[in-house]
């Protein structure tokens, strides 16, 4: 039996995590919606965040990807899995996910899909697609049976 995802909890993927800080693009509107919500909860686990920061190290500079961790960690709710784990996808399974942000087309696929309903349904989409479905009023009155008060906190700081 499949458990079933929390509709408020999101992962996002190393690729748009990284888009998010170096391109104003989709990948930071995603982010922004979530940083705006208080109610939406962001996943990830260790290795999801060993992963970006070592990208942004690269791309960027360590300081860089150290300021960067010190303010994911404090947005994101921490889940666990093992090492050889896709960090997004376990994040997502561990963290009951109902959404997986990712530009990583093999993620997205059919066959992909089809092995995860087997243990949890989980919508898996470019950040693009998912701004295109994604509706914080809808999704918040649906949950909370009131109506939707907007954004809450700071998109950035």
């Amino acid at each position: 039996m499949a458990r079933q995802p929390d509709p408020t909890t999101i992962v996002v993927d190393t690729d748009c995590l990284v888009a998010d800080l170096f391109i104003d693009g989709t990948a930071r509107e995603v982010m922004d919606v979530i940083r705006g919500h208080d109610w939406l909860t962001l996943k990830a686990s260790d290795y999801l965040i060993e992963d970006t920061v070592d990208v942004i190290a690269h791309l960027g500079d360590r300081p860089l990807a150290d300021a960067w961790n010190d303010r994911f960690e404090r947005l994101a709710s921490m889940v666990e899995h093992p090492a050889e784990d896709h960090p997004a996808l376990a994040s997502a399974y561990a963290g009951q996910a109902a959404h997986l942000i990712s530009y990583d087309d093999r993620l997205a696929s059919v066959r992909t899909g089809l092995s995860m309903r087997k243990a949890m349904p989980i919508s898996v989409r470019s950040p693009d697609a998912f701004m295109q479905v994604f509706d914080p009023a809808s999704l918040f009155e649906s949950v909370f049976e009131e109506s939707y008060p907007g954004p809450n906190r700071a998109q950035r700081d």
